[in-house]
């Protein structure tokens, strides 16, 4: 029989994937003197640092728990918290999207809004998740692995999905400008790329 401890590995090697996704929001070099797009770039780049360091203490918390002297109580209490900050995360970063209004750019209101959906989309998933995970039978070690496994499979499709209308909110001019901001850089820096 499975136990807790290979499930939870996966639950993490899945993770580690939906960690990137903030990650985008970092952009990559190049200068513009847009001043408008600049302090747009700011202003987000400042509101998605804190959470960012949050999604990355998220994920090493449950990374932590995969050791195998874990009981099923301690993986679940470790994981529903994991799950409630990395949701209340990636809703922060999507207010910050929307306070910041649409970005100077062509099609900016519609990128802005398809970020903020996409972002506000993610959280819910990862609130879900928690629920799911509150939910568990942790008496009952076999039953408790398949739960697991079921969310494991979840957040391997959440960190799949999504990430399209960041990608593009970020293209062109708005990545430029956002690479210029310190908090950006200190947000894609700070994690190494996990090989899930």
């Amino acid at each position: 029989m499975e136990g807790t401890n290979p499930v939870n590995k996966k639950l993490a090697a899945a993770l580690s994937g939906g960690a990137v996704l903030v990650l985008a929001l970092s952009g990559c070099g190049g200068d513009d003197d847009n001043d408008q797009l600049n302090s747009w770039a700011k202003q987000v780049c400042d509101a998605v640092q804190p959470q960012a360091k949050k999604i990355e203490a998220a994920n090493a918390a449950i990374q932590k728990e995969t050791s195998d002297n874990s009981t099923p109580e301690e993986v679940q209490k470790t994981d529903a918290q994991a799950f409630k900050d990395m949701s209340d995360a990636y809703k922060a970063i999507g207010d910050a999207v929307r306070k910041a209004g649409a970005p100077d750019v062509e099609n900016g209101e519609k990128k802005q809004k398809d970020a903020v959906e996409e972002l506000d989309g993610i959280s819910s998933s990862y609130g879900a998740l928690q629920k799911q995970v509150d939910g568990l039978d942790t008496k009952d070690q076999a039953k408790f692995a398949d739960g697991l496994k079921d969310i494991a499979a979840e957040l391997d499709k959440l960190s799949k999905s999504g990430n399209d209308a960041l990608r593009t909110l970020e293209e062109g001019e708005v990545g430029q400008a956002m690479a210029q901001q310190p908090s950006c850089k200190a947000a894609s820096g700070s994690t190494p790329a996990t090989a899930g």
